[in-house]
């Protein structure tokens, strides 16, 4: 596939003239989106009245209909992303957009954007590296009961991985520091982004709150482009992927567990007819308790071996995070465009 440059466009000039009475100058907003001309340009109104002095970045991801022109008459920063998926987009907004604090929230005018400007405080007076915005529904139908169980399935399993930091894993809606955003390795392709936002935190063990936000319906003609059983069985995926990435010594070591408990099955009479007649008649038995016993330990030395190389990974982008001021300590003459 063949990738174009970005493509900026800004309707207008700020009105207030580059004052910056509220002090959000530095942050970034971000909106991935696709096929979102219905509500776009009420999401980028908002956000720019909620965080005045903020830049509105909207990252179109091949739109079929008019969610790029909307957003520029809008005041949005426009640019596009080829490669389709949120987790392509959110990659390239990570990479591209220069800020000392970004809001990343959906385009479909669902989340709270007057809450906004206590999510970025509460991220600047704590210094945490995330706030997220967990999701509380207005009405019934705001959330759907598939999206619902399925959130709380999946932010289970995450839990009882990584551990308890967040009870809406999968919100659309967060603000994150710069360090945060720079040393994250973003590597998914679809909706998945939210998990691996989450376990980045989790696995760095960086300082991160939840706060209770409003999530409201759709507006009438916007569609839903999340699949419950679809798109849910590829955050299942990634959940292995990451649990297998980042602590392979669990996934290697169970597996290791698991095959010396067979070869002990196996062997077991094997050995007692051994020491009693001097016999071995059960030789496909005790070939088979053999090679589970070799598959174990190859099991169990992978393991060790990925584990000193995840600990290095997570060093790497440790010193990434480090190499970064905390919020609110932007350094003395930089400048963020």
């Amino acid at each position: 596939m063949t990738v174009g440059g970005p493509v900026e466009s800004r309707a207008e000039a700020d009105p207030r003239g580059g004052r910056d009475p509220a002090g959000f100058s530095d942050v970034a907003v971000l909106v991935p989106c696709y096929a979102e001309a219905t509500t776009i340009a009420q999401v980028v109104r908002d956000f720019r009245a909620s965080l005045p002095g903020a830049t509105v970045y909207v990252f179109d991801n091949n739109s079929p209909d008019a969610t790029a022109s909307q957003a520029a008459e809008a005041g949005a920063v426009v640019r596009r992303e080829t490669h389709q998926g949120k987790g392509n987009v959110v990659r390239r907004m990570f990479a591209d957009v220069e800020a000392e604090i970004y809001v990343l929230v959906d385009g479909d005018a669902t989340y709270e954007a007057a809450a906004a400007p206590a999510l970025v405080r509460l991220l600047r007076e704590e210094r945490l590296d995330m706030v997220s915005g967990a999701r509380r529904a207005e009405a019934g139908a705001a959330w759907r009961a598939g999206h619902r169980f399925g959130n709380r399935l999946l932010t289970g399993l995450v839990r009882l991985a990584f551990g308890r930091a967040f009870d809406d894993m999968l919100s659309g809606y967060r603000v994150m520091s710069r360090r945060f955003v720079k040393s994250f390795p973003a590597t998914s392709q679809g909706f998945e982004i939210e998990t691996e936002l989450t376990v980045h935190a989790l696995q760095m063990r960086l300082p991160v709150a939840e706060v209770a936000t409003a999530y409201r319906a759709r507006p009438a003609g916007s569609t839903s482009k999340l699949g419950t059983v679809r798109d849910g069985l590829r955050i299942l995926l990634m959940i292995g992927l990451l649990v297998r990435e980042e602590k392979p010594l669990l996934v290697f070591g169970t597996a290791a567990a698991l095959l010396f408990s067979a070869s002990a099955v196996l062997v077991a009479p094997v050995l007692r007819e051994y020491y009693a007649t001097g016999l071995v008649p059960r030789l496909p038995t005790f070939v088979a308790a053999t090679a589970a016993f070799v598959a174990a330990l190859l099991s169990l030395a992978c393991g060790l071996i990925l584990d000193t190389v995840a600990r290095a990974r997570l060093e790497q982008r440790r010193l990434a995070y480090l190499a970064l001021p905390p919020p609110g300590e932007r350094r003395r003459g930089a400048a963020y465009s």
